[in-house]
């Protein structure tokens, strides 16, 4: 019995889309298709392959306001806010600069007698396996390289945005992009499991939870694969006596609640110091007391519903142990709160590292605020997670920042900004967020492979 996947839109909890899945057979011919296409596309030039996938990145650009509204039906983000398209494009423009250059040969030797080089040669087929949360903007940091490094791309986007997929293969195949070069597929997770078991793939990205991360390495665990993963995140901000309170709390705060807290590098949790915490809590409150929770196609809402009921019962989960546990919620029950996806956001204090909400990836809009009194004791407790993606650091003092960056176990120390991805650094974690690293040269280093060329010249 072929296996149906529902995108269920948290609007209304009605079906939005439904597609059925491959079988196994069907996948494994889109998987030979794909390595007998890849061949011929490595070989096509560099500059050809950027100029293509730039025109799939410009062609979805041009489907403007049908993907705003996708993806308010599929997983709630007010249309307000309009599509991922500048930071798609930003992504995918930067790669396509530094082509030339990340890929470009490692010239060791070229004398009388010897040539000694290092290329980068394309891994074959990458299976990228994208998010719900920036469902746009997450798939586009591989699959752009990896189709300008010269590999064939295979998309498997997460149900909740189940359209994505389709629209940007549509979009790059309309433009010239090969059909079997990139595609999207459709596949649940056991044969996306045998897939990779079969050795199909050259490389796996995936990004998600904890869980699905481990279930990439277990599947391609003796094949040699390689799989790198972006997972949970706990992303702490650091407030220091000499910051810009106003500036640490409206970047704090939206990092915190944006895309109803849906945000891989949001804020989950805040340390203050003791000086700043009364002023910065009372400013966080009135920001977070000014939302509009409600229908996502309304002109008037800020905040739309988390992308699934489950999604939203975990964090009210979390806030109400929080609460039993003696934490103080500060964030009145909102109109639109209607005990499903329609979450109110919570600020909480009184929180401490015994709660969940303090632990736990919480992925919704919620943020425990703590007082600290030193330096030593906010990097400790940023520290104390099983999370490393990214950290914010707020201060006047760039020395410290680095210094106190060094000492912190994560991904990305960020000073004076949060919640932002530039493609021009890797974005990278470590402990259970994951390893790999995606952008940047070093993704096109992930994205291929080293071969080297020790060449001896004929001599008389």
């Amino acid at each position: 019995m072929t296996k149906v996947l529902k995108c269920i839109s948290p609007i209304d909890g009605s079906v939005y889309a439904e597609r059925p899945c491959l079988s196994l057979t069907e996948a494994q011919a889109a998987v030979y298709a794909a390595k007998s296409a890849q061949k011929a596309w490595a070989k096509r030039p560099l500059q050809e392959r950027i100029d293509l996938v730039m025109a799939g990145v410009a062609r979805v650009g041009e489907m403007g306001d049908e993907v705003v509204t996708e993806l308010a039906h599929m997983m709630g983000r007010p249309t307000r806010y309009g599509g991922e398209f500048g930071g798609f494009n930003e992504r995918a423009s930067h790669m396509a600069v530094i082509a030339e250059e990340a890929l470009k040969p490692v010239e060791v030797e070229d004398g009388d007698t010897f040539r000694r080089i290092i290329k980068r040669e394309a891994h074959g087929v990458v299976l990228v396996i994208a998010p719900w949360n920036y469902p746009y903007m997450t798939a586009i940091n591989t699959v752009a390289p990896a189709l300008i490094a010269g590999n064939a791309v295979m998309l498997k986007h997460a149900t909740q945005t189940l359209l994505v997929g389709e629209r940007m293969a549509r979009a790059f195949h309309e433009v010239g992009v090969p059909a079997d070069v990139f595609q999207n597929l459709f596949l649940d997770h056991d044969t996306t499991s045998k897939l990779i078991a079969e050795k199909s793939f050259g490389f796996v990205n995936f990004t998600g939870s904890v869980g699905g991360g481990q279930a990439m390495e277990k599947a391609a665990a003796g094949t040699f694969t390689g799989v790198g993963t972006e997972l949970g995140g706990k992303d702490p901000g650091y407030v220091m006596e000499d910051a810009n309170l106003d500036a640490a709390v409206d970047t704090l705060i939206d990092g915190a609640m944006f895309n109803a807290g849906q945000c891989c590098c949001g804020i989950e949790r805040i340390y203050v110091h003791e000086s700043l915490y009364d002023a910065f809590l009372a400013k966080a409150i009135d920001i977070v007391n000014g939302y509009t929770l409600g229908n996502p196609l309304d002109a008037d809402t800020t905040m739309g519903p988390m992308a699934n009921v489950r999604f939203a019962a975990e964090v009210r989960a979390q806030i109400a142990e929080a609460v039993d546990a003696g934490a103080v919620a500060h964030i009145a029950t909102m109109a639109a709160d209607d005990g499903a996806a329609y979450l109110t956001p919570q600020i909480l204090t009184n929180v401490s590292h015994e709660m969940r909400v303090m632990r736990d990836e919480s992925f919704g809009p919620v943020v425990g605020i703590m007082k600290v009194s030193s330096d030593a004791e906010a990097i400790a407790l940023m520290n104390d997670s099983e999370f490393g993606l990214t950290a914010s650091l707020w201060t006047q003092d760039l020395d410290r920042a680095e210094q106190i960056g060094a000492e912190l176990e994560t991904g990305t120390v960020f000073m004076n900004r949060a919640d932002y991805l530039d493609p021009g650094l890797c974005w990278t974690g470590c402990k259970n967020t994951g390893r790999g690293g995606a952008l940047s040269m070093i993704g096109y280093h992930n994205l291929t492979r080293p071969k080297s060329y020790h060449l001896k010249k004929v001599t008389s």
